[in-house]
């Protein structure tokens, strides 16, 4: 037990009692932990404004045997931008729930942590489409856990020409035009969607949102990143259903 310096953002939080809070952090240093914001939800509490869903603060913590509890918390970012537009905070939830299903308490997730700050900082600050800022937080997501799809050259012969390729969801990763007839998982690439699951899945994080791309091909990529994050996580994430069900 002991005082805990680390930043980290708010991924989830639940009223308690007459003006506490029950808080989920993706922390920098120490993974996803649980934490405990006394009095929080009081207007002159000093930890009002940074105990907020996606405020990422420095924060000073007392870790307990169970829970963390929050000391103090100084704002880094809030990301008004995101939480004051519904569509902007839809997809910044539907990231917190990929997140919140596989990361566990304590888990390594410094990586995660980055890849999310970067998608919450191209949702408040870019004129990007929300739906290209996903598709690559979801795919590099992937990558991170360890479901990397094979996109070097074709996994039979080793071609690798971007007008010529197909996604293998058997296989996990890119075959040509010629080896993929006899794989009914397969389908057909734009070389424009080809080209963009390599950059995701290759580029350094400071490049990573660094390419646009077209209506078509961007619904393309979705179709091909839905599918393999329900195939890899087994799991069909529907949050972002509901804009099609609201006059936005």
């Amino acid at each position: 037990m002991g005082y805990v310096k680390t930043q980290g953002i708010i991924i989830r939080e639940v009223n308690t009692g007459e003006a506490d809070k029950m808080l989920t952090i993706l922390t920098r240093n120490n993974g996803k932990i649980s934490g405990y914001a006394k009095g929080a939800r009081r207007s002159r509490s000093r930890l009002l404004a940074g105990t907020q869903f996606l405020c990422y603060s420095d924060m000073v913590l007392f870790k307990g045997r169970e829970l963390y509890q929050v000391s103090s918390c100084d704002i880094i970012e809030p990301f008004y931008e995101i939480r004051n537009d519904i569509i902007k905070l839809t997809y910044a939830a539907h990231m917190v729930d990929i997140i919140n299903d596989v990361i566990q308490e304590g888990q390594s997730s410094a990586k995660v942590l980055r890849l999310f700050l970067n998608a919450l900082h191209m949702l408040a600050k870019s004129d990007k489409p929300t739906e290209l800022i996903v598709r690559v937080f979801e795919l590099r997501f992937l990558s991170i856990l360890g479901f990397t799809p094979r996109i070097r050259c074709c996994m039979e012969c080793g071609e690798l020409e971007f007008s010529n390729l197909m996604f293998s969801f058997k296989d996990c990763g890119f075959i040509c035009g010629s080896c993929g007839n006899t794989d009914g998982s397969a389908v057909e690439l734009s070389p424009g969607a080809a080209r963009a699951i390599h950059h995701v899945v290759t580029s350094g994080m400071d490049d990573l949102f660094r390419f646009n791309l077209s209506e078509d091909v961007l619904e393309e990529l979705g179709r091909v990143v839905r599918r393999y994050l329900r195939d890899r996580l087994e799991k069909d994430y529907t949050k972002l259903n509901f804009l099609n069900k609201v006059d936005i």
